[in-house]
């Protein structure tokens, strides 16, 4: 409860009105002590030098000397004595003397006249009387009286050493005719009734402050509880509803709290807050149930791409003159690249991999517009050069999107290993010869399809020898990247399929992945990569598994 209590508004702001007040009384205080303490002083001090004055007309200066001879003794001194006891009574002063100081250090004085207030209990000096001069502060007053010709000095003294406590001592000299200073006639006058009307000022100020930090917490209590706490209860409260029912409220903020400071533009912005958080939901609801209409279409559009693409393996059983394996892992829930092989007839196998510019969805229907295309017209009986020109004239004619596509495109006479094969910008291919390692191979690149009308492509031969392989691959896997932007690279495909050439297609794929996987590590894989790998053993190894 006390913890609750202390971090409210009306507690803090009042704590620190309070703290404000007490620190304003504290400076108010301390200018009041001072300027108390100077006033009064002051009216001490006029006092104290109105009396030595009034003093010095009953001591003749010119008959000091006849003074200091009598030894007190004569009726005139002893008038000038009762005189000086009187004004001591009447002036409240507590002590009158006239002193001689010893001009050659100013460390001791003499008594000539002692007046002391009958009211006091201090002792009177005798006549002659010599002491000790009580501190430096007497001394450097006497030295101004009766050197440097000064008409008035002022001793205040906090705590006395000798007989007195809290007084001060005003000091005139009583000079000759000459001009030569006879004596000093001292006035003391303690400062009982200063330090008294000093407390009670102070005590003043201090009740007269708490009484308005009493006025001032009640009237901030009030001003709090109506202007500030009970709005932000009311914002609070709707806060707090709308946090747990998640509706706007039929009625307005701005319909109870009715400030115009900025309580009511927070509960203006709350009204407005609720309201957009509910068109927020409303649309955050639609857009989820549309992502995941979305995420199903893109699935089943996946599935779709993925079965459109020879994805059995063995592909063909039956027939052990070559063996081939593929694989596509796209780079989003579909892809733009694809691979395709199937037979012509019975001595002619087509082998297609592509690449379509972009990724997505619009790749991917680009991608199966293309793949029927490209096996429409290799089953027409055409040359992979013929093939990929009408390919490329058919897309031309419909392709307001502007896209193209890279095709290597290669039809294997499997029975004598002759491979006739054009290329349309796709990457090289990698060759593999019996007992030899792969090799990069620099086909004759033609242009891209769908790039532009009437482009001309040409075809070139190879000859595989049983146990001659073939690696064809898309732009994905040597520009596979890590998280520093190092790319993969045709070296480290190199590297991968000659550290196990005799490896199977489908193996050799595997550990081409993996190794692509592990340099990538955790970056994410920015293009579709597929793959293909063919095997050729030769039409005299699958005539022979045939007769087995």
């Amino acid at each position: 409860m006390i913890r609750k209590t202390g971090n409210s508004i009306a507690f803090k702001s009042i704590a620190g009105i309070v703290a404000l007040l007490a620190l304003f009384s504290g400076i108010v205080c301390i200018l009041g002590y001072r300027g108390v303490t100077a006033s009064l002083l002051k009216q001490y001090a006029d006092g104290a030098y109105h009396t030595a004055e009034t003093a010095a007309l009953f001591v003749d200066p010119e008959r000091m000397d006849d003074y200091m001879e009598s030894g007190g003794e004569t009726p005139e001194y002893g008038s000038v004595l009762e005189m000086l006891d009187r004004l001591c009574d009447s002036t409240g002063a507590t002590f009158i003397y006239v002193i001689t100081p010893d001009q050659t250090d100013y460390s001791h004085i003499t008594f000539w006249f002692s007046a002391m207030n009958s009211a006091s209990t201090f002792t009177q000096y005798d006549f002659g009387y010599v002491r000790e001069t009580t501190n430096n502060d007497y001394r450097e007053k006497y030295r101004e009286l009766c050197e440097n010709g000064t008409d008035r000095e002022l001793v205040v003294r906090a705590s006395g050493e000798i007989e007195t406590e809290h007084h001060i001592t005003a000091m005139i000299p009583l000079r000759k005719g000459s001009g030569e200073t006879a004596a000093l006639m001292c006035v003391q006058m303690q400062l009982d009734g200063l330090a008294a009307a000093r407390t009670s000022y102070v005590r003043q100020v201090i009740l007269v402050m708490l009484l308005l930090v009493l006025l001032v917490v009640a009237g901030q209590s009030l001003y709090l509880h109506s202007v500030v706490l009970l709005p932000l209860k009311q914002i609070s409260a709707e806060a707090g509803r709308f946090a747990a029912e998640n509706v706007p409220s039929r009625r307005k903020l701005t319909e109870t709290v009715r400030n115009r400071d900025e309580i009511g533009r927070l509960a203006s912005s709350i009204d407005e807050m609720e309201e957009k958080i509910q068109a927020y939901v409303t649309d955050l609801t639609r857009i989820t149930a549309e992502r995941e209409r979305i995420s199903t279409d893109l699935g089943l559009a996946r599935r779709i791409q993925a079965d459109m693409l020879p994805n059995e393996f063995p592909a063909f059983p039956d027939r052990g003159e070559f063996d081939i394996f593929a694989s596509m892992d796209p780079a989003r829930e579909v892809g733009g690249d694809f691979y395709d092989f199937y037979l012509i007839d019975d001595d002619h196998l087509c082998i297609t991999i592509a690449d379509v510019s972009g990724k997505g969805v619009p790749a991917a229907l680009f991608m199966m517009a293309s793949k029927i295309l490209l096996a429409n017209m290799t089953m027409q009986g055409k040359s992979p050069k013929e093939v990929l020109e009408d390919t490329n004239e058919a897309i031309c004619r419909k392709n307001r999107e502007e896209m193209f596509i890279t095709v290597w495109l290669g039809i294997l006479e499997i029975s004598t290993g002759r491979l006739l094969a054009a290329n349309a910008g796709h990457e090289y291919p990698m060759v593999k010869e019996p007992d030899g390692s792969f090799v990069l191979y620099k086909d004759p690149h033609g242009f891209v399809i769908g790039g532009m009308e009437h482009m001309r492509y040409r075809e070139y031969e190879l000859t595989l020898s049983p146990g001659s392989k073939l690696f064809l691959y898309t732009d994905g896997v040597p520009e596979a990247a890590d998280t520093g932007g190092k790319m993969f690279g045709t070296g480290r495909m190199l590297e991968t399929l000659n550290a196990q050439p005799e490896a199977s297609p489908e193996e050799l794929i595997g550990s081409m992945r993996g190794a692509a996987d592990v340099f990538a590590r955790d970056a994410k894989q920015f293009d579709d990569m597929t793959m293909v790998c063919l095997e050729y053993r030769g039409a005299a190894l699958g005539g022979q598994q045939e007769g087995e």
